[in-house]
């Protein structure tokens, strides 16, 4: 009998092995079959997934998009305003391994979405997402009296979301190990200033 083949599940061991060599040996040394002997297969086991290196990362940014999400959601349920807003924050910002190598697989979606437009549109979709949340988070800390400052929430929004992205390019490149980076401190700042 031939054996059965979970399609999905195979193509999660592939981004979970591309993390892995993407943490290791950088976008470039992240080749095709780098990845495959990373999970275990053969070269041309990768081609019915993924054809190209490129279309693997995208998936694998559209993963990590969604695992972050599903974090998120996870830790939001049940808070609203400045509670949620921090919540959401701390579960993007790169504060272990786990987050500093999902940010080593945006950084370089990051560089070919600035040339192809498909690529472009996903991270564009994406943001626009997380922009709305956190305009929805700070809305309800203004309603509660929470956030005080006459700042537009939109453009707070934006200022929060760029420190975020930021904070990847920041924790990808420190030293090997390093996952202290003052990250934590720098929300509490910010959204301190926010609730004066």
């Amino acid at each position: 009998m031939p054996k059965i083949v979970d399609h999905d599940e195979r193509r999660l061991e592939l981004v979970d092995a591309t993390w892995r060599i993407i943490a290791k040996l950088g976008i470039e040394g992240a080749t095709m079959r780098e990845i495959a002997t990373e999970a275990g297969f053969a070269n041309g086991a990768l081609k019915p997934y993924f054809p190209t290196k490129d279309t693997l990362l995208a998936f694998a940014f559209s993963h990590v998009f969604n695992r972050t999400n599903q974090r998120i959601e996870a830790v939001t349920a049940g808070k609203s305003g400045i509670a949620a807003l921090r919540a959401f924050c701390v579960e993007v910002l790169p504060l272990d391994e786990e987050r500093i190598n999902e940010a080593r697989i945006v950084i370089p979606f990051w560089q070919k979405a600035v040339n192809d437009p498909a690529k472009a549109a996903i991270h564009r979709e994406s943001m626009e997402q997380w922009h709305a949340a956190l305009l929805g988070h700070l809305a309800e800390a203004r309603k509660s009296g929470a956030v005080t400052t006459a700042v537009d929430d939109d453009a707070l929004a934006g200022q929060l979301l760029n420190m975020l992205l930021g904070a990847q390019i920041w924790a990808a490149l420190a030293p090997e190990g390093r996952t202290d980076l003052g990250l934590n401190e720098q929300l509490e700042g910010f959204l301190a200033l926010l609730t004066r």
